[in-house]
């Protein structure tokens, strides 16, 4: 049996998840981005899971209303020219914070950490973190 369904394309995946994964770091509903572009929610849910395509226009739009430039849709980008180890390490650095971003608790914790004003106090959170990490790995 000849499989008729076409996969996403990976470009279109990945802008999906970035258009996700900004809304999310604003705290915006895909009902509240497709009231501000006129369109439905499940709209919204197809461009961000990548199985529809985002229009140039569109993309404009979402960009303004997300309040990023357009080729922040496309950092890190799969087939984006890599140099060498520097730019795979960059890449894999930049998909575990887009990971981490993407998940309730990482969202949680940098929306509460950023509006932490005094950097003493901010040092002292990360080494908090760092110190509970490794009582982790120590078990």
């Amino acid at each position: 049996m000849i499989e008729n369904k076409k996969k996403p394309n990976p470009i279109d995946i990945h802008v999906g998840s970035r258009i996700r994964l900004r809304r999310t770091m604003l705290g915006m509903s895909q009902e509240k981005l497709g009231e501000s572009l006129g369109i439905t929610f499940q709209q919204i849910q197809k461009y961000e899971k990548g199985t529809n395509r985002v229009g140039a226009s569109r993309l404009q739009n979402i960009s303004s209303i997300l309040n990023v430039p357009v080729s922040f849709f496309f950092e890190d980008a799969p087939g984006e020219h890599q140099s060498a180890a520097t730019g795979m390490a960059e890449a894999s650095s930049s998909n575990y914070v887009v990971d981490f971003l993407s998940s309730s608790e990482g969202l949680q914790l940098n929306r509460a950490f950023v509006k932490i004003t005094d950097p003493k106090v901010r040092r002292k959170v990360v080494e908090l973190v760092k110190a509970l990490a490794a009582e982790a790995d120590a078990e």
